[in-house]
């Protein structure tokens, strides 16, 4: 318990510092925050209203391609990702779905802080035989790399394949136009401003060598 709650407290610290990229980012940190200090259950699906989810921006070392999955449930290729399902280490959670999956066993976090924020509105669907009534997706996307020639394995309950794909082809190979426009664009334009920023990539590197020591 003692975990969850710092954990919990140490991820509202993260978001509470965020600056956001744009006004979608702006309206939803605030909505974030205020489920997090509203909603005990906040980081399971016993919240049927909203919970917490994970997504992952993978890219590979090159910084030139990007790992996408076709979703079972959406029919679209999409960025990997999952629920907390009780997690609060949400970067953990984060590095658990990638994956699980893709296959891809060594996946290493660029930063240890939330690359992206978005509340992402779910339809009515039916998951597993039961209905899942339409409701949010508080979601935390982090940046995270890996090497494109590491095989890659099939989820088959979530997903039917899994590929790398270069960064622009990522976003049109989506056929879930919202996304394209609000989502998987804005994530490679923070990736092009990274690219020029030296001392993002010099901390992401300590930040990998430190998780070997």
């Amino acid at each position: 318990m003692t975990q969850f709650i710092n954990d919990r407290q140490r991820l509202i610290t993260e978001l509470q510092r965020y600056i956001p990229w744009n006004a979608q980012e702006e309206k939803d940190k605030l909505l974030i925050l205020t489920c997090l200090n509203s909603f005990p259950n906040i980081f399971t699906r016993e919240n049927r209203l909203a919970h917490m989810t994970v997504s992952a921006w993978v890219v590979n070392p090159t910084w030139d391609r990007a790992l996408m999955a076709y979703h079972n449930i959406y029919k679209s290729w999409s960025w990997l990702g999952g629920h907390a399902d009780g997690e609060c280490d949400l970067l953990a959670a984060a590095l658990r779905e990638v994956t699980e999956e893709s296959g891809i066993a060594r996946v290493r976090p660029l930063s240890p802080l939330p690359y992206s924020l978005e509340s992402l509105t779910v339809d009515g669907h039916v998951k597993h035989g039961e209905y899942v009534s339409s409701h949010l997706h508080l979601n935390i996307t982090y940046l995270l790399e890996a090497d494109d020639s590491a095989p890659t394995v099939v989820k088959p309950d979530e997903n039917s394949a899994v590929g790398w794909f270069p960064l622009e082809e990522a976003v049109s190979i989506s056929s879930e136009p919202w996304f394209q426009e609000h989502i998987y664009k804005k994530l490679n334009d923070k990736l092009e401003a990274l690219k020029r920023d030296t001392a993002f990539r010099g901390a992401g590197k300590r930040h990998q060598e430190s998780l070997t020591e």
